[in-house]
């Protein structure tokens, strides 16, 4: 049930959780400040608070010089009255409360004046001021509604989310988890593992200029998923004699001083600007690109990344990454694949809380609430429009 708790203000603040009830409730607090300013009239009461600001600016202004003694007060003082007078001859004669502004100048009408003068001349301007208050709370409250549409917009948003996550968790709910997926993971952990040391070799032991040139061949296939070497750096160690030098010795002269370096390289400068620059990318050279996700893609997609990882693997690796690929081929058709991948995708997205849950029920109990919540909180955005 909704609650409404007094703020420091007069101005209720409504404490509540739901988005749909907060905006309802915003709602009524508008509608009422709406009627408060239309018992009066938009136009009266801004003319009034246009009075009021007019009136309270002045009190602002001449409270201090015009109080006190001295001759530059006797000045603020003539002035002052000067103004108040003005105020009272252009004040309409049919403006809300004109007896109340008189009330005010006459209690500032006197000699002398001092601070409490100033403080008895705002007290009985309060009435005024409580009238004035009527446009601003219904601002106020605009605000409120407005700010309470976009939060029920913004768990609308949520609640989206979450209806997928619920409807994508529900997709696994006919998965048989005790399906033996190591029929797929073996497979391809042997080839990841047998491509990985095979590439870890070739990296450390053939030419640096063949080896950017393998993952240029590599990039050039769409399916394999790695960066074309540097140009800068290709180029350099395609013409530099130094290309014919393994990376990790490269990587290891990227620390030598430049005189010790002059006794490895011609060109110590044109060395450190463009291998010692590469550093980094040459020492994180790896063979992930060319390695098979897991779990892996669907049966013809994974035939076709390996017709492209044949070609490649061959340039560097002996047999056994070849034969573990054909291995893998091989595994795609098995008729059961799909099965065995979608319960390896479930095993891998899936905790044992998630699998409980999609037991039990929980999960089409859950997805069945979110949609009723948001089906409500959209009705409630179109029951109460924008303002």
């Amino acid at each position: 049930m909704a609650m409404w708790s007094a703020s420091a203000s007069s101005t209720p603040t409504l404490c509540m959780t739901d988005p749909a009830d907060q905006l309802a409730a915003a709602d009524r607090a508008y509608r009422e400040a709406d009627q408060a300013v239309a018992e009066i009239g938009e136009r009266e009461l801004e003319r009034l608070a246009n009075a009021y600001e007019e009136f309270s600016d002045l009190l602002d202004q001449y409270e201090e010089p015009a109080s006190g003694s001295g001759g530059e007060t006797f000045q603020a003082y003539v002035e002052f009255e000067g103004k108040l007078a003005e105020f009272e001859e252009q004040l309409d004669d049919d403006i809300l409360e004109r007896d109340t502004f008189g009330e005010a100048v006459e209690i500032l009408d006197r000699r002398r004046l001092d601070e409490r003068d100033f403080e008895r001349a705002r007290s009985t301007l309060s009435p005024v001021a409580k009238l004035v208050e009527r446009l601003d709370d219904r601002e106020e409250f605009r605000r409120r509604y407005r700010e309470a549409r976009r939060t029920v917009r913004r768990r609308i948003r949520e609640l989206d989310q979450r209806i997928d996550d619920l409807e994508t968790l529900l997709t696994y709910a006919d998965v048989d988890f005790d399906a033996p997926i190591e029929r797929l993971r073996d497979p391809i952990e042997t080839y990841n593992d047998a491509v990985t040391d095979a590439f870890e070799r070739f990296r450390r032991s053939a030419d640096a200029r063949e080896v950017l040139a393998t993952i240029e061949a590599a990039a050039e296939r769409p399916l394999i998923n790695v960066h074309s070497p540097p140009s800068e750096l290709r180029e350099y160690l395609s013409s530099n004699p130094v290309g014919g030098e393994t990376i990790p010795q490269l990587i290891e002269w990227t620390d030598f001083s430049r005189s010790k370096l002059s006794h490895y390289v011609d060109d110590p400068q044109s060395f450190l600007g463009t291998v010692g620059a590469n550093r980094t990318y040459l020492s994180r050279l790896n063979a992930n690109a060319l390695c098979i996700e897991w779990p892996p893609p669907e049966a013809e997609a994974l035939r076709w990344r390996i017709r492209e990882l044949v070609p490649v693997i061959d340039r560097f690796a002996g047999a056994n990454p070849l034969e573990a690929l054909r291995t893998v081929r091989e595994v795609t058709r098995l008729d059961e694949y799909a099965g065995l991948r979608e319960t390896a995708n479930a095993a891998e997205h899936l905790d044992e809380h998630d699998r409980e849950r999609l037991e039990s029920g929980a999960v089409e109990r859950e997805l069945a609430e979110a949609r009723s919540d948001r089906q409500r909180l959209q009705d409630a955005l179109e029951e109460y429009p924008s303002r």
